[in-house]
């Protein structure tokens, strides 16, 4: 019987599973599953949620896990299986793994706390009492993640903090699910939890917290077989061992082939998420996120960061103003009529900050910016503009990493955008004044999270033997034109002279004030 990989990816509003033959490396299938609540803001059973809540419901995960390793795996012999998750989306639990969200359906700190999420008051608190902990993240905590969810949490809803027994990625709950093991991914508790091997999850941040946590294994680690229960419910058959969960934009690094230093990884979609591969150990460079070594992928360094809004910016714009009632045709006319605005003609410049700022500020308060409107603007330059703010800010975050002392030597970008926007792509280049390499692979998050079931069941001997064979074979080289690049560099010092001017961004934070 032919033997099977399967990979799946859970996005932020759906989960995208990929089925490929373990001999040819080939992909085979693919299922795409909604998840059944969607992102849950603004009410949850009734009742009104805070501004800012964007909460997920457990149970959806795994009506999609269901849903897609049946029509992928039903009746075939599968060798392994890998899945990847938005991070950080943590959730409480019991020690058996029932999520608290079944027995409190109603109550918002029992759902997951999607990555939208962000607990910044309790994230500030944090940042303030400090903690060696914190030197690998340039000394902060985002609020989008696990610590800083688990401390609003545990103050918001002390009785249901009460009643948490284990406080875990979505990613890491869904893989107990699945195999009845609670393994969790180094991959997520270093970056999201701030574990390290020496010390440990940092002590007394949270009351309780380190209870409710347990220690990581490694990526590319099985964490156990596919249960007799989900074999009936999917027909799955064979040996389906299921690998730790990985971070979704991290995950899609075999896929890409971006397994050695000097690479700059950017995962494009609704938002962005940016990695920065390196052989050497030389500290987090000031303005980036986090740093951990053997986390994303065994024995490299690898340097995170991103912007909070990437996709999402633009298809607020067409949906606000719309040029069609299609949304595919709708981009593409705001692409095609952008392609004619030279670079700086309409004097526009953009903030990038639609959700909030994470390199350098790491501040989820800051909010977009469009300067130069005049009664002579177009539609056109101000859909350019935003796609320029998005470049220019991808542009901050290699220009941080390149002044840390990173080497880079190549610039991969991938995922949905990548192929669907190729203006955005060219535009990019010419910011960054250096080829972009896209490679040309379908569902590439999914088939980096079916490689690290490849890696986890040993049909492959590590990371690198399984982008040769299941990664892309081929990629398309955007290349920047010399004129325009020199354009883009007058314009990125405007963008780098507002971003630093801190006026505007009190005002920006006193604006917040105005919402309801």
């Amino acid at each position: 019987m032919t033997a099977y990989l399967i990979g799946i990816d859970f996005g932020s509003e759906s989960a995208r599973g990929v089925r490929i033959d373990l001999a040819t490396g080939r992909q085979e299938a693919s299922r795409v599953h909604a998840y059944r609540h969607g992102i849950v803001t603004g009410a949850l059973g009734g009742r009104a949620l805070p501004p800012g809540f964007a909460l997920q419901v457990p149970a959806d995960y795994l009506a999609a896990a269901e849903d897609i390793l049946t029509h992928l795996g039903q009746g075939r012999e599968i060798a392994g299986i890998g899945i990847d998750f938005t991070a950080s989306s943590p959730l409480p639990a019991r020690a058996d793994g029932t999520a608290l969200a079944d027995l409190h359906p109603d109550a918002p700190h029992a759902q997951v706390k999607l990555w939208k999420h962000s607990a910044q008051a309790q994230a500030d608190a944090i940042n303030a009492r400090g903690g060696a902990f914190l030197a690998p993240f340039g000394g902060r905590v985002s609020g989008e993640w696990l610590l800083a969810k688990a401390a609003e949490t545990a103050s918001a809803a002390p009785e249901l903090w009460d009643e948490t027994e284990r406080f875990i990625e979505a990613g890491d709950w869904l893989v107990w699910q699945l195999t009845g093991e609670e393994a969790r991914s180094l991959d997520f508790a270093a970056y999201k939890a701030q574990y390290s091997a020496e010390a440990g999850y940092p002590e007394g941040v949270v009351p309780g917290l380190a209870a409710r946590l347990a220690p990581p294994r490694p990526v590319g680690s099985p964490a156990g077989a596919l249960t007799p229960d989900w074999r009936r419910r999917t027909g799955i058959v064979g040996a389906a061992t299921v690998a730790v969960a990985a971070i979704d934009s991290h995950g899609v690094l075999p896929a890409v082939g971006a397994v050695a230093p000097g690479l700059f990884v950017g995962a494009l979609g609704t938002s962005a998420g940016f990695l920065v591969l390196d052989g050497t150990a030389r500290g987090l460079p000031p303005g980036l996120e986090g740093a951990a070594f053997g986390a994303a992928l065994p024995d490299l360094w690898c340097h995170e960061a991103g912007q909070a809004a990437f996709g999402d910016m633009l298809a607020w714009y067409v949906r606000a103003f719309p040029r069609d009632g299609d949304l595919s045709r709708n981009f593409a006319l705001h692409n095609a009529a952008a392609a004619s605005v030279p670079p700086g003609s309409d004097g526009l410049i953009a903030l990038d900050w639609f959700a909030g700022n994470r390199v350098p500020l790491a501040d989820s308060r800051l909010s977009g910016l469009v300067l130069g409107l005049s009664l002579k603007t177009r539609p056109e330059a101000i859909y350019r503009a935003l796609i320029e703010a998005l470049c220019h800010g991808t542009r901050a975050i290699l220009d941080t990493a390149l002044a840390g002392g990173v080497p880079i030597e190549r610039v991969i970008m991938t995922s949905g955008l990548t192929r669907s926007n190729p203006l955005l792509v060219q535009i990019l280049a010419d910011t960054l004044d250096r080829p972009v390499e896209v490679p040309e692979i379908d569902n590439p998050t999914a088939v980096g999270a079916a490689i690290h079931g490849a890696v986890a069941c040993g049909a492959v001997a590590g990371f690198a033997a399984g982008a040769a064979r299941f990664g892309a074979r081929d990629c398309l080289i955007y290349r920047p034109d010399a004129g325009r690049a020199a354009l883009h560099d007058r314009l990125y010092d405007q963008y780098r002279r507002l971003a630093a001017d801190t006026a505007l961004r009190e005002s920006m934070h006193a604006l917040q004030a105005f919402r309801p």
